[in-house]
């Protein structure tokens, strides 16, 4: 990674500009081109130094307030499966599997939002018939205290 390639971080870290070309408006800030700006971004990503370059939608901003973290008890042999299917579910965001614990005997977790808590109470009840399980729990945010990823300071 060398200076230009830190500054577009940089730049990048919060969002892109909300303009037509918005890779041309970064560019122009760098001094390079276009091209070389998304040659750049592909680079990084080839090289793992960036993950993902993705949109990331405020749900709270677009109506979507309800979050629950729902957490189902799999058994092993079905856990690939079930994952699958519950990461298919479009109000589900984050789908992953943990280790139990004796004290908690669940093992896939999903983040499912919907825009009242209802909303997600029946997103679960359809996630539990289609997997077929029925032993889960389901804890409700109260508050969100941080939404950043990494930053380069």
């Amino acid at each position: 990674m060398d200076a230009i390639d830190r500054k577009l971080l940089k730049l990048t870290q919060d969002g892109i500009p909300l303009v037509p070309e918005p890779f041309v408006a970064i560019a122009s800030s760098l001094g390079i081109t276009e091209g070389e700006v998304l040659k750049r971004i592909s680079k990084l990503l080839e090289e793992g130094v960036i993950r993902r370059f993705a949109a990331s939608i405020g749900h709270r901003a677009i109506g979507i307030t309800a979050n629950a973290m729902c957490a189902w008890k799999v058994p092993n042999e079905r856990v690939r499966r079930v994952g699958e299917i519950i990461a298919n579910f479009d109000e589900v965001t984050h789908c992953y599997e943990r280790s139990c614990h004796p004290e908690w005997k669940y093992n896939i977790f999903a983040m499912v939002h919907g825009r009242t808590k209802k909303d997600c109470e029946e997103t679960v009840k359809r996630i539990s018939k289609a997997i077929a399980i029925y032993d889960h729990k389901v804890l409700f945010s109260e508050r969100e205290f941080k939404k950043t990823g990494v930053r380069i300071e």
